[in-house]
């Protein structure tokens, strides 16, 4: 089967565009049975932020899209972090010196900016002018005999080859043209993005690179680094951009897009690889709620489209609500929502729970049965609006005589009615027998006695239906609140 790679940067968080990047490679992989390698490409050793790696995977653990090869997993082909890999890109530089590929370049920083100040002044794309090039070998190992720095540059030739993405169809790009040879190692003895990524790709045996379409005009300079080795290239897949709705990049000004951030606001992963795939293309078709076998079965590499994607975060909390729902159907994923609540109310509630009845597993599972589809995350049950399912509301006769002054008649009629029907409650049924219970009051509006109870069980005007609120609560805690709002 196939081997893909996502090469993320530990610069930071895991962000949305990371994400699709990542999850693209995962679903191609299973589709054709094939290896998803995760390689951390730290040889920019500035920007390299502490602990980031091992945040990049454990969202792709949270994310359900896990490596089968990693820093953490193994595998056979490791190292997978680039800053362990030195050894190879020294061999391969050598390789390169050797067949005069590539050479020493002894250019200071000050004289590289010149050269950038000068282009900048008339108006032209700063490039490096390939001086070094053209150094005689009695040159360079006078220089280097000199002790003089030094960088590594590869041979840019013009005449390339085009290349069929499967995406974007036959491309190419005369890199000679328009850039001056790339620098492939730095002072510091760490490669460049270009080598590292070549020399790598080659020895852990990737197939197929899907990446960015950010670098789509590298590909041309990739190819030529194969060439010079004399390996064969693998075959290039260019993502279309990841944008806002409005047409802008994905940036941190549209806020925290980071992954974490999604998961501590209490995103389902399911929400979040459903609504990046939605706005991509590579589906058969665009419906809301798919789940990641059925993103797998549907993929298509040919079905990607070159058009940039737009992502309407707006739409997060509809497919978040989807998938909720979607979890709470299903009885395996619901115990762990269960438990989730649970520990939710304690966090909420816990200093105000009057009985812990409410968080045994049926009374929680009832609530999220009855609230399924209404709510978009399992926290809007621990909002103000639901405060009467963990406590009880403090409801006094006078306030409930305002709405009716058959207080006293209604309290009794609801008390049959609930010691009558038992355990077995269902809201069709209940809403009837409270239609029949009307009847029996002398003048009291039905609107009117709704509101009464409402106000009783939930001291709230608004809320659920009464039938859905006393089949939640159950018949013990629906007498339990009337007696009490009576008699206070």
């Amino acid at each position: 089967g196939p081997r893909v790679r996502f090469g993320p940067s530990p610069t930071g968080f895991l962000h949305l565009g990371g994400l699709r990047t990542a999850l693209y490679n995962y679903i191609f992989a299973k589709k054709h049975q094939g290896t998803f390698i995760l390689r951390v490409e730290d040889t920019d050793q500035n920007r390299v932020v502490p602990g980031a790696a091992e945040g990049i995977e454990d969202m792709l653990d949270w994310a359900g899209i896990p490596p089968d090869e990693s820093p953490r997993r193994g595998g056979s082909f490791g190292p997978y972090q680039q800053s362990h890999r030195l050894d190879f890109y020294r061999t391969a530089c050598n390789m390169l010196l050797e067949r005069g590929a590539a050479y020493r370049c002894f250019c200071t920083p000050q004289r590289l900016e010149l050269l950038k100040k000068e282009a900048l002044r008339c108006q032209q794309t700063p490039r490096y002018d390939n001086r070094c090039r053209h150094l005689t070998p009695t040159e360079v190992a006078e220089k280097l005999s000199q002790g003089l720095d030094w960088v590594v540059r590869f041979r840019l030739e013009k005449g390339v080859e085009p290349f069929q993405d499967l995406i974007y169809g036959w491309n190419k790009h005369e890199v000679a043209d328009v850039e001056g040879d790339p620098v492939i190692v730095k002072g510091d003895g760490f490669p460049t993005y270009h080598l590292a990524n070549v020399v790598d790709d080659h020895y852990m045996g990737i197939s197929h690179v899907l990446r960015g379409t950010e670098w789509l005009t590298s590909t041309s300079k990739h190819l030529l680094l194969y060439k010079a080795f004399g390996w064969d290239p693998p075959q290039f897949g260019h993502l279309p951009l990841l944008l806002n709705k409005d047409g802008g990049k994905l940036s941190k000004r549209q806020g925290d897009i980071s992954l974490e951030r999604f998961a501590r606001d209490g995103y389902l992963p399911e929400a979040l690889l459903d609504i990046i795939t939605n706005c991509g293309s590579g589906f058969a078709e665009k419906q809301i709620g798919r789940s990641l076998e059925e993103l797998i079965s549907q993929f298509e590499i040919g079905r990607i489209t070159t058009h940039s994607a737009l992502l309407d975060l707006e739409k997060l909390p509809e497919f978040n609500r989807i998938h909720l729902t979607h979890h709470i159907e299903n009885e395996g994923l619901r115990q762990k929502l269960i438990r989730e609540v649970q520990l939710l109310v304690e966090h909420v509630y816990g200093d105000q729970q009057v009985d812990q009845e409410v968080l045994e597993k049926e009374y929680v599972e009832r609530v999220l049965l009855m609230r399924k589809g209404h709510i978009s995350f399992l926290k809007n049950l621990v909002s103000s609006d639901y405060s009467y399912l963990w406590i009880r509301p403090s409801v006094y006769r006078e306030q409930l005589q305002t709405i009716s002054a058959e207080v006293d008649e209604i309290g009794k009629l609801v008390l049959g009615l609930m010691t009558r029907q038992g355990a077995v409650l269902s809201v069709e049924e209940l809403n009837k027998d409270l239609r029949c219970l009307q009847k029996q009051t002398k003048e009291t509006k039905y609107s009117s006695m709704m509101k009464l109870l409402r106000l009783a069980l939930s001291g709230q005007q608004h809320g659920p239906s009464v039938a859905e609120m006393m089949v939640t609560l159950g018949p013990k805690e629906v007498c339990g609140r009337i007696h009490k709002a009576l008699s206070s």
